[in-house]
């Protein structure tokens, strides 16, 4: 720093008076330097010094140097300053949940940046400064503020061709003959059809010739352009259902014991931003 200073200045007198210390600290900081590297890096005339050669090479390395660190310096602070508000879901949330209530949060909150983040997985929100994040399990998790977005409510769902010409299904055992679009997720654990099937007492195999996704935002589409029955997260369905792009039967629907939960970290308070937006979802849940 004593070095880059001084170089950059061309004073050793300016250089001590950036740095804040007395000018003979900055000379004897370069002869030091000087002879640790073996050779002279400024040429010292009265009341001027100039670089060496050798001066010129080491300047030209620790002020790229220094810019790398300072651009890095920069990202850093923005990154924790949290100008920004990240929201981490799963794909099918920020596309059929979040989007469509996008347009209502920037009208109350203009100077909102909400960048939406999708993940397979249930990622570290510190590790990773992420503001908020959508989490599925019962709430208790030691590293989060856990707030209820909607209880866990599954129940089968298909477009309203497949619905209408499903005329044999008239009772859960007979869904097992319909196609069924699996959800494989190959991280998070969600609930399948055997596990559907299983907790209404229903042990027949059902048949495995339907679609296996490994995303819910693509099961919902290929359910809509009516490739089957799919599972029907209420909280994430509901609007497409209301919209008549997909029909349920509500009626048999499976209440987990979980639910989906709005989280963020006891670590480190939220940005106001944050905070606004963490706010908003909640009430408009």
């Amino acid at each position: 720093m004593v070095f880059e200073a001084a170089a950059r200045l061309g004073s050793f007198t300016r250089a001590a008076q950036e740095l804040n210390v007395q000018q003979p600290a900055i000379s004897a900081a370069i002869k030091q330097l000087e002879a640790a590297l073996g050779v002279t890096l400024f040429l010292r005339e009265h009341r001027k010094i100039s670089l060496t050669a050798a001066g010129q090479r080491l300047y030209s390395d620790v002020s790229m140097a220094f810019d790398q660190i300072t651009q890095s310096a920069k990202a850093v602070r923005q990154l924790g300053g949290r100008e920004y508000v990240t929201l981490n879901a799963s794909s099918a949330f920020n596309f059929y949940w979040m989007m469509p209530r996008l347009a209502a949060l920037h009208d109350r909150y203009p100077h909102i940046d909400l960048r939406l983040q999708t993940s397979d997985r249930e990622p570290d929100i510190d590790a990773e400064n992420i503001s908020l994040a959508v989490r599925r399990g019962d709430g208790n998790w030691p590293d989060v503020h856990a707030v209820l977005l909607a209880p866990e409510r599954i129940f089968p769902v298909a477009s309203p061709r497949v619905m209408a010409t499903a005329v044999n299904v008239r009772s859960l055992p007979s869904l097992l003959h319909q196609r069924l679009i699996e959800l494989e997720e190959p991280i998070r654990k969600r609930p399948r059809w055997r596990d559907y099937f299983a907790h209404f007492g229903i042990t027949e195999t059902y048949p495995k010739t339907g679609l296996r996704l490994n995303d819910y935002a693509l099961v919902l589409q290929a359910a809509m352009a009516g490739e089957g029955f799919a599972f029907g997260w209420e909280h994430v369905t509901q609007g497409l259902i209301e919209q008549n792009l997909l029909q349920a039967r509500k009626d048999w629907g499976w209440d987990t014991g979980l639910g989906f939960y709005l989280v963020w970290s006891k670590k480190r308070e939220l940005s106001v931003n944050a905070a606004q937006t963490r706010d908003w979802i909640i009430q408009a849940v």
